[in-house]
């Protein structure tokens, strides 16, 4: 069976691929998604929010024109949520009928737990929908939030692209499906996960990585524009900040500004639009107007010699 690298048979036809949807990937990436295709292996991204890690998922889907299945992780995420969940009330109705019916007891539990009431949850869909031969993108994203009962949960999937359901026995995939697990690292993931994947760390880009996004999210941005606020950007990133601001931020600022229409950045559209790439009000209350001010000056003069 080929691995489900679709049109990729390079690493260089895979960073274009996500070059022409506007994800700017480096080589490093850009080999690690394309190994994790072609091993047929999960791929583990870990870094800081905001940095692009659920985007590769989505990219992966749209470039493969095949579907994306997302599993968002928080705490207290358990198999009812993430594998499957037995349709109890159906259950019930349908014992009903089969008691009306005169059936016997085998006959009523031999029934009663089959694949038509089992209700399939993000991780079974996963399995499920490889059976067209079309592997699915399955995103888990956020792992670091779930409990660390569910890493275990995780196992046999990342493992063997199966499942086990005690009353149906064991489900596996025809097609191994596509598999990126995200981490933000508010904690440390198990060893036993991360083995079974292949690993890469997404730092925050740096300026000229920055700036080629800005300028692919928003090709008709004055230039100094997009010089300035990246820079700027750059420079809150060296500040004691609870949380720094990732390329999302700098996407929906790039937005804003532009929506505003903005042909160079000043102090008094940084105070209107702080909240657009700030999220906490003690950063924001953290950076006075004199700090603010010496960012900008800073911004500008990167901005200049980056023209």
């Amino acid at each position: 069976m080929s691995a489900p690298t679709g049109t990729f048979d390079t690493i260089d036809q895979l960073q274009q691929a996500l070059a022409a949807q506007h994800y700017i990937a480096e080589r490093s990436l850009a080999t690690a998604v394309f190994l994790a295709l072609k091993l047929r292996k999960p791929l583990f991204l870990e870094g800081e929010a905001g940095v692009g890690k659920t985007e590769i998922a989505k990219m992966l889907a749209a470039l493969l024109d095949t579907r994306l299945i997302r599993l968002q992780c928080y705490e207290g995420l358990d198999v009812n949520a993430a594998l499957y969940e037995w349709n109890y009330a159906q259950q019930t109705l349908y014992l009903r009928l089969l008691e009306a019916s005169g059936a016997s007891r085998e006959e009523m539990e031999a029934s009663v737990f089959t694949r038509r009431f089992l209700q399939a949850r993000p991780l079974l869909q996963a399995v499920e929908q490889s059976a067209d031969g079309k592997a699915p993108v399955l995103l888990i994203d956020e792992v670091d939030r779930a409990d660390e009962e569910f890493e275990a949960l995780l196992l046999e999937l990342l493992s063997d692209f199966q499942v086990t359901i005690p009353e149906l026995g064991t489900i596996a995939a025809a097609t191994p499906p596509i598999v990126v697990v995200t981490s933000n690292r508010t904690r440390e993931v198990h060893d036993a996960l991360k083995r079974r994947c292949l690993y890469y760390w997404i730092e925050y880009p740096d300026f000229q990585k920055e700036l080629k996004i800005v300028r692919e999210k928003a090709a008709y941005i004055e230039p100094m524009l997009a010089r300035q606020m990246t820079a700027f950007i750059q420079e809150l990133r060296t500040m004691e900040l609870f949380k720094a601001p990732g390329v999302a931020e700098t996407i929906d600022w790039t937005a804003a500004l532009v929506a505003l229409d903005q042909q160079a950045l000043t102090l008094e559209v940084i105070q209107d639009t702080i909240g657009v790439i700030l999220k906490y009000q003690d950063d924001i209350n953290s950076l006075a107007k004199g700090t603010l001010q010496a960012a900008l000056d800073r911004a500008r003069i990167r901005a200049e010699t980056a023209g």
